[in-house]
Parts: C-alpha cells; structure tokens; sequence
C-alpha cells in the first residue's frame, strides 16, 4: 500500500432503479417511479435525521447501540491487540462518533482518524469535538457517499496498516449482493490491516419489532424525515403530518427488519415537477435492516477475501463484533 496516493474505495452500489450522480432528487424520483417504490436509507442521515438516529440509539427499546458499545468497552484489549500500533482507522458511516472512542482509548498511538459520512454538517461538528478530546490524533473527515466510489486520502507517513470500523450493523442496510461488494471494496483497500465489524443477530421477532417502533415514537419521526427533508430541498409537497404513516415488521423469510411508509389515503405528490399518484395503503421501502447468524456472516465475510478473526457476543447474544484480517 502507498503512502504516495489516493486509493479508491469501489462501494457497493445500490440495486434496483438505475442510480443517477444528480443526487437526492434524482436518486429519490428513480426510486419513487419504482415499484415497489423505494428511497434508499442513506438519505436518512441529513442533519436532522442525523440528530433523530443519535436519540433513537438512547430509546430503552433500541438494545442495538447499547450492546455493541458494551462490547467493544468489554473487550477493547483484545480488539486494540488484533489492531496493533500506528494504526489508521476509517469509520465508515460516522455519525456522530461515540463507539470510535472507545478503540482510540485503547489503542496504542493510533496515528490518524478517517471519518466518512454523507451528512458533512453532523460529520465537520462530530469530528470538531473529537480533534478537541484527541489533541494529538489526526482527524481527517471525508464527506462521501460510501455506497459509491470515492477516494480515500493517502496513507498517513508512519501509519503501519488501515483498519476499517464499521458498526452499528449498517452493514445489514445492504441487499446480500450489495454487502458482498462493499465487503469486497473494504478488503481491496484495507489490504494488509482488518476490519472491525458489528452486525445485529438474528433473534426473537419481538424484540425487533419494539426496536423499531418505539413507544415515543422517535422511529417513526426519523422515517417520516425522508419526506421532510424531500419538501425542505427539493421543493416536494409530501403531507408529512397526515398523508403518511410509519411501520415496521419482521419479514422472516429473508432475516430482516423492513421499514416503510404507508400512504392514508389515495393522493397526488408532486416532487421535481412531477406528479407521483399514490393508493391509499401504498408502502414506500425505505429501509432494510438484515440480521445475521455468526456462521452467515463469516461466510460472506470469506467471499469477499478477508480472513476470520475473533468474535466477541454479548451473554444475551443480541450483537456480535467481529475483527475480519486483510490480506496483503
């Protein structure tokens, strides 16, 4: 690996409607033309569906953010040894930067911090307050989609390997094919480091569905964001109030949470100057969330061209973290 130039990241990209580089509207209008109509999660995450995810990951219900990060404090030896010194560690998916502390405090010298994120609002303020905690680190954030190409700086001088963190089980986001590709890209360029990796475990159908429809219902307002922000920045007259509802349900068959948003009634949309009819009942797809199996994902994990490492699994074993070596 050169510290000499950028490396591209080849994400994976996502399936369906052909995707256009215009961005949120474009990408928004193909999905929306779709059927079964859909709008990729990645949107959810502009600055306030960013502060939405940060309070449904306090919800009592929503076990996911609170399991991994007692993982990762349980076991952060472990997982800081698998690592080794002067590192270089990529979070994919940033957010807000709580569980990267975690490892920064255990590991020995890391040398540099590349957050990446599609929200650069909520990205440049997290990776403000970081640089403020970790004087000595340096903090580089990359504002990208990492569901498509982008480029990663070069490896800082002195940095022995990179090391891919990815968790929150974002992975689970992905259709299979989409998370074998990303894998695919993480293994091309984490090449001689590893990947640091949480993904939610398969389990009782019930504790799914209070997760993801929570009793204050903070679920269902980051969801019903999507229409929001949709209004806010592309001129859309979606009824946010009263046009529109939130559900979620386990679809067991295929191991995952589906997300939608259901229409109340029989109305015309108009977003970007067209009109989009919708039947009363009529779901938008707006978020898959795949549980896994620790065989399943080692598997995938295999396809892709990493090694298995160790996994650590909370008593309950609702969530797994695993460390997935890099070849050279």
């Amino acid at each position: 690996m050169t510290p000499s130039a950028p490396l591209r990241f080849p994400a994976a990209r996502a399936s369906g409607a052909a995707r256009s580089d215009a961005g949120f509207g474009a990408e928004l209008l193909d999905g929306l033309n779709a059927q079964p109509r859909s709008i990729s999660p990645k949107f959810f995450y502009d600055a306030a569906g960013s502060r939405l995810f940060d309070a449904i990951c306090e919800l009592p219900e929503y076990y996911p953010t609170r399991t991994e990060l007692a993982i990762l404090r349980s076991h952060a030896g472990e997982i800081a040894q698998r690592i080794g010194p002067d590192a270089e560690i990529v979070e994919f998916g940033a957010g807000s930067l709580r569980k990267v502390r975690l490892l920064l405090d255990a590991l020995d010298a890391p040398r540099r911090f590349v957050p990446i994120d599609i929200s650069g609002e909520h990205l440049e303020s997290a990776a403000h307050d970081l640089r403020a905690e970790y004087p000595q680190l340096a903090v580089q954030p990359v504002v990208a989609d990492y569901t498509r190409p982008f480029d990663l700086p070069p490896l800082l001088a002195g940095s022995r390997r990179r090391v891919g963190f990815f968790p929150g089980s974002t992975l689970g986001n992905f259709t299979p094919d989409e998370a074998l590709n990303f894998l695919r890209g993480a293994a091309h360029v984490l090449r001689g480091g590893g990947l640091l990796l949480g993904v939610d475990l398969v389990k009782d159908p019930a504790l799914l569905h209070a997760a993801y429809n929570d009793a204050q219902g903070v679920t269902a307002r980051f969801n019903l964001n999507l229409l929001q922000r949709a209004n806010a920045e592309l001129g859309a007259d979606f009824d946010v109030q009263d046009g529109f509802f939130h559900t979620a349900f386990y679809n067991a068959p295929h191991q995952r949470i589906e997300m939608h948003l259901v229409s109340r009634r029989t109305q015309t949309v108009r977003l970007l100057g067209q009109p989009l009819q919708f039947a009363e009942g009529e779901t938008i797809h707006t978020e898959n969330s795949h549980k896994f199996t620790v065989e399943g994902l080692r598997a995938l994990a295999l396809r892709a061209g990493f090694g298995i490492g160790p996994v650590w699994i909370d008593p309950q074993r609702l969530f797994s973290v695993h460390w997935l070596p890099a070849a050279q």
